[in-house]
């Protein structure tokens, strides 16, 4: 039996460029990062429910994130099996050490059309 390995994945990254819109908010460039071993999985039917009715969005997938990444994945756009999603709400954390395996943030993402 083979050992649990996820995914890599593209997080799309924002940096500021130093520009303001009209409306004097910055404006941001999207830079793509590969994200190596992440997991992707279904959320529970509750989780999908729960989900909708704090955020107004539809879970598709959650997806794990390795201990050690520092990335900020909230309202980030991120690509895996050849479609475009976008994280929402907060990623859920567990206390390293507490945690088994090689993951220990979860957050949720939506299709993102």
């Amino acid at each position: 039996m083979g050992k649990i390995h996820g995914i890599t994945v593209i997080l799309y990254e924002q940096a500021d460029t130093g520009e303001s819109d009209g409306f004097g908010r910055p404006i941001y460039a999207e830079n793509p990062v590969e994200v190596e071993n992440v997991l992707v999985g279904q959320p529970s039917a509750q989780e999908v429910l729960d989900t909708y009715n704090l955020t107004g969005k539809k879970a598709v997938y959650t997806v794990g994130i390795p201990k050690g990444d520092t990335h900020t994945w909230t309202g980030r756009k991120i690509e895996f099996f050849g479609e475009t999603w976008k994280a929402i709400a907060l990623p859920v954390s567990g206390i390293d050490d507490l945690v088994p395996l090689d993951w220990n943030k979860t957050i949720q993402v939506e299709r993102y059309a």
